[in-house]
């Protein structure tokens, strides 16, 4: 059973920077394709990046700059860090994780940002930006 466990959530000053986690068990992390998203209070759920099983990514543009992406295969682990947190950043991050395609011997991730093409998802780590 695949599960995904975030943390490294917290309250934090405007300015601040933060570093979430997402440990994946019952799978490895390069057969998936993985994203985070976040839902601001009383708001949809909002993609922020999308990493192919391959490394690569897609950010949603009002995202690029302040928030970047990375993982370690090894900690079968994804990571989301925030620089220059802003109060609408508040909200619960979440990741989520979808397997990837192979076709002809190439793995395939669609790279979205539509919570809906995602299987699996955390119980999300809320992050609060408040001075």
């Amino acid at each position: 059973k695949v599960q995904l466990v975030e943390s490294g959530g917290g309250s934090v000053q405007p300015g601040g920077s933060l570093k979430l986690s997402c440990a994946i068990s019952g799978g490895t992390l390069d057969t998936f394709c993985m994203a985070w998203f976040r839902q601001p209070p009383g708001a949809v759920r909002e993609g922020i990046v999308s990493l192919g099983s391959d490394g690569s990514t897609y950010y949603r543009d009002p995202m690029k700059g302040r928030f970047a992406v990375s993982k370690d295969n090894d900690k079968n682990s994804l990571y989301l860090e925030i620089n220059n947190l802003k109060s609408e950043d508040t909200a619960t991050y979440y990741c989520a994780a979808e397997p990837h395609l192979v076709l002809g011997g190439t793995t395939v991730c669609a790279m979205s940002l539509v919570a809906l093409q995602y299987t699996y998802w955390g119980q999300g780590t809320q992050v609060t930006v408040s001075s």
